[in-house]
């Protein structure tokens, strides 16, 4: 949240209470960490994208090398927030936009996770690597599952909001464990006792699942929003794009989790698992294709009404990326030409949204409107027409 959302605020003909410009903090939310996820993502990508992965490994290294110490950052300056004004957290906890944004900073630790394992050898021995990996992934995970359980619970329960107030940020409490299924797929391999393997693999489509189902029912109520309500018209339309991140994810888990369980179950249950990489990725890819055309059609309505910049922009980065992952390993399972330009063209389109929201967010910390969050979130209200 940010005084774009008050911009937002101010167009609309509401009762003069929604229009009041709310007391402004500095600080650092967990939305931030959206930054890290965004810029992990590329890096993850890069390295196994058709035609030209193998040309980008120091472009990948130096990517992954920047999204770790943004994660750093982050996390230094989220420890001193927390420590010096505990209230911030405890406030951001209870607000009922903010607060869905916790799911960030989890899976911001399991994306640089995932490009610790593919990029960290030529920093570490192989030992180091494994182990950072496996502490990124275990605490990503075990926060991202207490994430997807307490914000839910917690918007069930205390949030008071409108009947329009389903977006997309709804999604990010619920994501994490599918961020978990596809990075555990490549941890896997590193198992040496097949018990645990398959454990872990099981519990990566537990996981796989968990996120798949309340990411649909969120969806829904976006749509229904959506249909019934339509757009805020402003900083929250970006926000839209969050859809992409669990399909996109859920490709690549699938994807990934099926071609480690040739070597981790029997068939004829590997050979179903493989065979749902594309029976479940192609389907969910074409319905990620048709929301991407949706979002486009909604985000350029909403950039020709002046859309300000907010951190929500960074929507557009890494909901992308896993759909980059999501066409490579469509690519790799069928070997169809055609999965793997439309990987290196989302991978264009992926560079190209980093750089904008990069961008923005440089010229917002400089301006200092985007470490300016009201204290008390404004109400979004959304309506057609805007």
């Amino acid at each position: 949240m940010t005084e774009s959302v008050v911009n937002e605020l101010s167009d609309s003909n509401k009762p003069n209470e929604l229009n009041e410009i709310p007391e402004l903090n500095i600080e650092i939310g967990p939305n931030w960490f959206a930054s890290v996820m965004g810029t992990a993502i590329i890096a993850n990508a890069a390295i196994g994208l058709p035609k030209v992965g193998n040309q980008l490994n120091s472009f990948g290294f130096s990517i992954w090398l920047l999204s770790a110490l943004l994660l750093i950052a982050m996390l230094l300056l989220v420890t001193l927030q927390t420590i010096s004004k505990p209230h911030i957290i405890k406030r951001q906890f209870n607000d009922s936009v903010m607060a869905q944004f916790f799911g960030a900073p989890p899976m911001a630790l399991m994306a640089v996770a995932g490009g610790t394992l593919l990029f960290g050898n030529a920093l570490f021995s192989q030992e180091a690597v494994l182990t950072i990996t496996w502490v990124l992934w275990s605490v990503g995970t075990v926060s991202g599952i207490i994430t997807s359980v307490i914000i839910p619970y917690r918007l069930f329960t205390h949030h008071e909001v409108r009947g329009d107030a389903a977006f997309g940020g709804w999604l990010m409490p619920v994501v994490p464990p599918m961020v978990s299924a596809a990075i555990g797929a490549m941890l896997l391999p590193y198992i040496q006792d097949n018990v645990l393997q398959q454990t872990m693999l099981y519990g990566c489509y537990a996981m796989f699942g968990m996120s798949l189902m309340g990411a649909f029912i969120i969806t829904t109520l976006i749509w229904g929003r959506l249909a019934h309500s339509g757009t805020s018209g402003g900083a929250r339309v970006p926000t839209l794009w969050i859809i992409l991140g669990p399909l996109g994810q859920s490709i690549t888990a699938a994807g990934a989790l099926g071609t480690v369980a040739l070597t981790v179950v029997e068939q004829p249950i590997a050979g179903s698992l493989h065979s749902m990489a594309i029976l479940y990725g192609v389907p969910v890819w074409g319905f990620a294709f048709f929301w991407s055309m949706l979002a486009t059609c909604l985000t350029v309505r909403a950039l020709r009404r002046k859309m300000p910049f907010a951190l929500t922009w960074w929507a557009f980065t890494f909901p992308v990326g896993t759909c980059v992952t999501g066409t490579t390993q469509l690519a790799l399972h069928t070997g169809l030409p055609a999965f793997e330009w439309a990987a290196v063209l989302l991978f264009s389109v992926l560079l190209c949204a980093w750089v904008v929201a990069a961008i923005g967010t440089i010229r917002g910390v400089k301006g200092g409107n985007l470490i300016k969050n009201p204290t008390n979130s404004p109400v979004i209200i959304s309506r057609k027409g805007k």
